[in-house]
């Protein structure tokens, strides 16, 4: 079943009696700036024109911030995914409690009164609307309560521990197999394949750490975090947070404009493939024509180059090496976005190249430790982008100024994996068979999704709705049947492009 609310704007807000003693004499704004202080109440006319990262407001729990130029945020760039919207349940999804008080330095106001009742695209909520967004908060608040926000340590050691092993045996047979004989040659393809599922892995244990689903003290989280993705994996955690916290805050959207951080990274795949008919619109060389156009077919291929990209995207990034690294500051040229730690992330990258380098050098063989170094970032390529495409690929896009309320936003673009008695599609997908729930609740550890799932279920059969939940085979199938449909209508409805 497949809940998709094409025509829906909708968005969260809570009620919210703002008080001008609310806002302290010495209130902060554009990004820390001293601002002149505006009208203590804002309407969303006004809110819905600062959409970009250097001209951003943003509305939580009814109250009007401008973080413009806040590049300094914690989490990243991902703060201006709400620039000119509602931030209230995204900033639920992504914070501890008690975290609100730091915007106080940012606050100017209020939405009045109307607004308060209004999506930002100042269309009136009806009553069921406000009940259903009442609703799912309490429904966070019941979890809460629950005890499903909390890691078991014993789980996490388990997991760590045996991903460990993993590479361990990987390095045990490569250097104990060294013969150029075809049996020793499999085993250390098979190693190498174990090597790729072991960076899959990895992905999923930091993935875990830094949605904060391990560790409450997030300092402790990085630190982890760094061992897993920097050194473990090759990703950099700066690059990687910045790009998924966005992702989370903006499931299959479309960005307002180029200068705004609105849109969803993971679908910004051109010229290769388009997820949508807006993106058809951007294949105007004949190469992206012809990726297009084949994109049915060129959508596996491309999923086993995904690791060597995301290394790449990497270094790039933490080493801004040209203005395609992601460094830069939407609408501010020249301006880049910092990075935690610089010097130890590209110290911590290097000594990932420095083990992996050494695995390739026990190959007896230049060709064998290339064949090593191939399986191993294809498999692993293969294995967490399949995984990454079942989550939201072919599922509900929208433009950012049509998005719909959080929930729904995140229920409509997000497909679940059926699970099997033995257990395989969980370990595989790292927990991302529970999707929804992950997208719904980000913070909930691995272990209690299933528990989650349960809650969300009965919630979406209360007030109507439903969401998409399909086996792994079944999933690619829709993934490639989207991508074909796309490539049909690119042939057929634009025959000039």
């Amino acid at each position: 079943r497949q809940f998709s609310p094409a025509n829906q704007q909708t968005r969260a807000s809570d009620t919210f009696s703002f008080r001008a003693t609310d806002t302290p004499p010495d209130t902060m704004g554009k990004g820390g700036e001293q601002p002149a202080m505006i009208a203590n109440e804002h309407t969303w006319a006004e809110v819905t024109k600062h959409r970009t990262p250097n001209d951003a407001w943003l509305v939580c729990n009814n109250k009007v911030y401008d973080v413009s130029g806040w590049h300094d945020h914690p989490g990243g760039d991902v703060i201006f995914t709400a620039a000119g919207d509602d931030a209230t349940d995204t900033f639920a999804m992504f914070h501890a409690a008690g975290t609100t008080k730091h915007l106080d330095q940012f606050c100017i106001g209020a939405l009045d009164a109307d607004s308060r009742k209004q999506y930002p695209s100042e269309d009136d909520k009806p009553e069921e609307q406000l009940a259903f967004e009442r609703g799912y908060r309490q429904l966070r608040q019941k979890i809460k309560a629950m005890g499903l926000f909390e890691s078991s340590p014993l789980y996490y050691a388990y997991k760590q521990l045996s991903t460990m092993a993993i590479a361990a045996t990987c390095a045990v047979l490569i250097a104990t197999f060294t013969t150029t004989s075809p049996a020793d040659r499999l085993v250390r393809v098979g190693a190498a394949a174990m090597l790729g599922i072991f960076f899959q892995q990895c992905g999923w244990l930091c993935h875990e750490i830094l949605h904060h689903q391990v560790f409450k003290n997030r300092a402790v989280g990085r630190a982890v975090g760094y061992a897993w993705g920097n050194v473990a994996q090759g990703f950099s955690v700066s690059w990687w947070m910045n790009k998924h916290n966005t992702h989370h805050a903006v499931p299959n959207v479309h960005a307002t404009g180029a200068d705004a951080q609105n849109g969803d990274p993971d679908i910004d795949t051109m010229p290769y493939l388009a997820w949508s008919k807006p993106m058809l619109r951007l294949a105007l060389s004949p190469f992206s024509k012809f990726m297009v156009s084949h994109q049915h077919l060129a959508y596996f291929p491309l999923l086993a180059l995904a690791r060597i990209s995301w290394l790449q995207q990497s270094v790039a990034y933490v080493l801004n090496l040209d203005e395609t690294a992601g460094r830069q500051v939407k609408g501010a040229p020249g301006e880049l976005k910092p990075v935690q730690h610089e010097t130890l992330e590209i110290a911590l990258l290097g000594l990932h190249y420095a083990w992996y380098v050494a695995l390739a050098a026990l190959h007896p063989t230049l060709v064998d430790a290339a064949l090593f170094v191939l399986v191993s970032n294809v498999v692993c390529g293969l294995a967490l982008a399949t995984v990454f495409g079942l989550g939201h690929n072919g599922m509900a896009v929208y433009d950012a100024a049509k998005r719909p309320d959080y929930w729904k936003l995140q229920v409509t673009t997000t497909r679940n994996v059926t699970q099997d008695w033995t257990g395989f599609t969980h370990w595989f997908c790292g927990g991302l068979d529970y999707q929804v729930e992950h997208h719904l609740f980000p913070s909930v550890p691995r272990h209690n999704l299933r528990k989650v799932s349960e809650l969300c279920k009965a919630f979406c059969a209360e007030h109507g709705l439903s969401y998409h939940e399909t086996g792994i085979i079944a999933g690619n199938v829709e993934v490639l049947t989207h991508l074909k449909d796309l490539a049909h209508d690119f042939l057929t409805q634009f025959p000039a492009m």
